[in-house]
C-alpha cells in the first residue's frame, strides 16, 4: 500500500479495506527508518490512524494543519510525498524531524516548542475569514502540551468564534514522561464517558441514513448539551464555548473519519478528543514510551541502542551532584517542566518524592512557582532545557531577579544540541541571563567543575544563579587544574605570550586543542583562560590578558549581546587599544546536524578556531617571524 503514496491526496485513492494494511506498513516503515537514523518514534507510532483519517477527510494542499511541537508529524510527511527524506532524517542538510514550511506547502507553520498550535491555528482562522478564503484549519495538540498555559489562553479566545476551527486533542496520557496534572486527571474522567460517546455515534450513524438526516441531526443537536450533562457533568470545553466531540478511538479510522466530517460542518470551534496509544504497534515502544519518545539508532528485535554506552553525560553529572547537595540541605527542592527524565531528576524524584515537583509543560509557571518557594524558605533548583527556559524570560526577570531570590537554574542542553534543529539549540540563554541585574551565570568547563559550580550555587550565592551546561558526553579536559570557586573569578589554564583565548564552558577543550595546533603549525604561544563566570565578568583577569597582548573570546552562544561583546566593550573602555577577536555563533538560527559537524561549519572546531586566531594575529602583525 505504501508504494501507492507518492504525493498529497494519494491516500484518498485507497479503499477502506486497504487502510489497515497501510497503517501496518507505515508503522513498519517508521520503525525501520528510525532504528537507523534515530528520531521521535513512540509519538508517531501512536498517531498513524489519526493522521490517515485527517488526510482522508481534508486536503492539505488547501486546508491547513498545525502540529503542536511537531514530533508526531512523521506520518504526515509520509502521506505528503516525503518518504525518501527519511533516509536523511535529522541529518545536516537533510529532512527535519519537525514541520518545515520550506520542505512542503503542506507544512503551514514551523514548530518545535509546545502548546502554541491552537494560538497559531486560531490566527489562521481569522486570517482566512478576513480574506474571505475557504479552507479548514486544524490544530493537533497532545495532552502533554495541553498542560501549557498558552493552550488555555487560546481556548478562551477560540470560544468566541462563529466560524469553523477544529482542535484535535491527541490523548495518550503522556508528554515525554507520564503526565501528572489536573488536566491529566480531567481527561481521564472523560475517557470513561464511553457510554455517552457510543450512544451518540450510534444514533447519528442511523439518522444520517434517513431522508433529510442532516436536518434531523441539526435539530437534535439543540438538545445535545442537556443530554451530555447527564453523562459528563463537568464540561470544561463546552463551558468555554467550544463544542466537545469524544472521546474517539484514535485507532479506529472509520470512527475518526465520521467524527472529523461532523467537526468540519460546525460553525464554531470544535475540540475532538482522540484516545491513542503512544508507541502502538511496536512492543518495546508500547512498554517504554518515554524511552522511545526520542531515540538513537537501535536494534529492532531487542529494542536496545546500537551504540555502546557513552561515558557520563553533563546531565548525569548534574543529577549525581544534586543528590549530594540534597543530603545536606533539607530545604533543597527540585522543579521540572515535564522533563524529569531529560533533565536528570528521576533519581532525585525516586529518593525525595515529596521534594520534587513536575509542573507540566509550563516553564513560566515553574519559575514563578520556584520564586514562591524561595520566599517561603525553600531552596529551589529549576532544571529546564536552555531552549525552553527562554519561554520564562519575564518570570526570571520580574519574579526572581527583581526580588533577589535564591533560585538555582540548572540550564541543560546549553549550546549546540544537534539533530532537533533550530528550535532546540541552546544558543540564547547565556546572553539574556547575563543581562539580568543580580543574576550570576556559571559555565563549567568539565565534569568536576560542574559539581563544584552546583555546590557553589547552592551554598555560596545568595541571589539568582544559573549553571549552564551542554548535552552529551561530559568534558574531562583540564581536570587536574581546578581553582577554588570565588564569585566572578576566572582561572588561567595555559600560559602564552602572543595572545590569550578566553573560553566559555566546554569550549575550553576546543581552545586547548586549537592552542596545540597553533603552537605546532604556527609557532605561536597562546594562553588560555577559563571564563567560568559569564556574569559577573572577571575584569581583573581581562586587564591582565590585555597587558599580554590580543584577546580572543570563544563561546558556543549567539554573538550579539554575548560574552565576547561584553568583553570587547569593557576593554574598549578600560584598556583602549586592546585588539579583540570574538569567536561565537553567527547571528542566525542553527539548523539540525551532529554537533561536531555544526561546529565545523561555523569555524568553532579546533581547526577552525586555530585558523581564525592565526588569521587575526596575522592581520594585527602579531605572527612570529618564520623559524621562531
Amino acid at each position: 500500500m505504501l508504494e501507492k503514496i507518492e504525493k498529497t491526496g494519494d491516500i484518498k485513492k485507497l479503499t477502506p479495506d486497504e487502510y489497515d494494511a497501510l497503517a501496518w506498513e507505515i508503522r513498519r516503515f517508521l520503525i525501520d527508518k528510525v532504528s537507523v537514523k534515530g528520531g521521535h518514534l513512540a509519538s508517531n507510532l501512536g498517531a498513524v490512524e489519526l493522521t490517515m483519517a485527517l488526510h482522508l477527510v481534508f486536503d492539505f494542499r488547501r486546508d491547513r494543519i498545525v502540529w503542536d511541537v511537531g514530533h508526531q508529524s512523521y506520518v504526515h510527511k509520509i502521506l505528503t510525498g516525503r518518504k525518501e527524506g527519511f533516509d536523511h532524517l535529522r541529518e545536516y542538510g537533510g529532512m527535519s524531524g519537525f514541520p518545515k514550511k520550506a520542505e512542503s506547502r503542506t507544512d503551514c507553520f514551523d514548530t518545535g516548542h509546545s502548546s502554541n498550535s491552537v494560538s497559531a491555528g486560531l490566527g489562521m482562522v481569522y486570517a482566512r475569514d478576513l480574506k474571505k478564503k475557504n479552507y479548514s484549519v486544524i490544530s493537533v495538540i497532545g495532552d502533554g502540551a495541553a498542560t501549557g498555559g498558552m493552550f488555555y489562553e487560546a481556548l478562551n479566545n477560540a470560544g468566541r468564534l462563529k466560524t469553523n476551527f477544529i482542535i484535535v486533542l491527541n490523548d495518550n496520557e503522556m508528554s515525554i514522561s507520564p503526565n501528572m496534572s489536573g488536566m491529566a486527571a480531567y481527561l481521564s474522567s472523560l475517557r470513561t464517558a464511553t457510554s455517552y460517546n457510543d450512544l451518540k455515534m450510534k444514533v447519528k450513524k442511523r439518522l444520517y441514513r434517513l431522508p433529510q438526516g442532516n436536518s434531523l441531526v441539526n435539530s437534535i443537536s439543540q438538545m445535545k448539551d442537556s443530554v451530555k450533562q447527564l453523562f459528563i457533568p463537568e464540561m470544561l470545553f463546552e463551558n468555554l464555548g467550544i463544542t466537545y466531540l469524544g472521546p474517539v478511538d484514535g485507532h479506529n479510522i472509520e470512527q475518526l473519519v465520521q467524527t472529523f466530517e461532523e467537526a468540519r460542518r460546525m460553525p464554531r470551534a470544535v475540540l475532538v478528543h482522540v484516545i491513542t496509544k503512544k508507541g502502538k504497534g511496536y512492543s518495546w515502544a508500547e512498554q517504554q514510551p518515554d524511552r522511545f519518545h526520542g531515540v538513537g539508532p537501535f536494534n529492532i528485535v531487542t529494542g536496545e541502542p546500537l551504540a555502546a554506552a557513552e561515558k557520563k553525560t553533563w546531565t548525569d553529572v548534574f543529577s549525581d551532584a544534586l543528590l549530594r547537595e540534597a543530603e545536606y540541605h533539607e530545604e533543597l527542592v527540585a522543579v521540572s517542566a515535564a522533563m524529569l527524565s531529560g533533565t536528570g531528576l528521576m533519581p532525585f524524584w525516586a529518593r525525595y518524592p515529596s521534594r520534587c515537583f513536575d509542573v507540566g509543560i509550563a516553564e513560566e509557571h515553574a519559575v514563578t512557582f520556584a520564586a514562591g518557594m524561595a520566599t517561603g524558605g525553600l531552596l529551589p533548583v529549576v532544571a529546564i532545557y536552555s531552549s525552553f527556559l527562554q519561554r520564562a524570560y519575564d518570570q526570571i526577570l520580574e519574579d526572581v531577579c527583581l526580588q533577589k531570590l535564591h533560585v538555582v537554574f540548572a540550564v541543560d542542553r546549553a549550546g549546540i544540541v544537534g539533530a532537533d534543529g533550530p528550535t532546540h539549540q541552546g544558543l540564547f540563554d547565556a546572553n539574556f541571563l547575563s543581562g539580568m541585574p543580580g543574576m550570576t551565570v556559571i559555565a563549567p568547563k568539565n565534569a568536576r567543575e560542574l559539581r563544584d559550580a552546583l555546590h557553589f550555587a547552592v551554598n555560596e550565592v545568595r541571589g539568582p544563579v544559573a549553571v549552564r551546561y551542554g548535552r552529551g558526553p561530559v568534558s574531562t579536559a583540564f581536570e587536574s587544574q581546578e581553582k577554588p570557586f570565588a564569585l566572578g573569578s576566572s582561572e588561567r589554564l595555559l600560559p602564552g605570550g602572543d595572545a590569550t583565548i578566553v573560553a566559555v564552558g566546554a569550549m575550553n577543550e576546543v581552545a586547548g586543542e586549537a592552542i596545540r595546533l597553533l603552537r605546532e603549525k604556527c609557532g605561536l604561544s597562546v594562553g588560555l583562560v577559563n571564563a567560568r563566570f559569564l556574569a559577573p565578568v572577571d575584569t581583573k583577569m581581562l586587564d591582565s590578558c590585555a597587558a599580554r597582548g590580543p584577546v580572543i573570546t570563544l563561546e558556543e552562544a549567539e554573538r550579539s549581546g554575548g560574552f565576547g561583546e561584553r568583553v570587547a566593550a569593557y576593554l574598549a573602555e578600560k584598556q583602549p587599544g586592546t585588539r579583540v577577536n570574538i569567536l561565537a555563533i553567527p547571528d542566525r538560527f542553527v539548523e539540525q546536524g551532529p554537533p561536531d559537524v555544526l561546529r565545523k561549519s561555523m569555524g568553532l572546531d579546533p581547526e577552525g578556531v586555530a585558523a581564525s586566531v592565526a588569521e587575526f594575529l596575522k592581520s594585527q602583525g602579531s605572527l612570529p617571524a618564520p623559524g621562531r
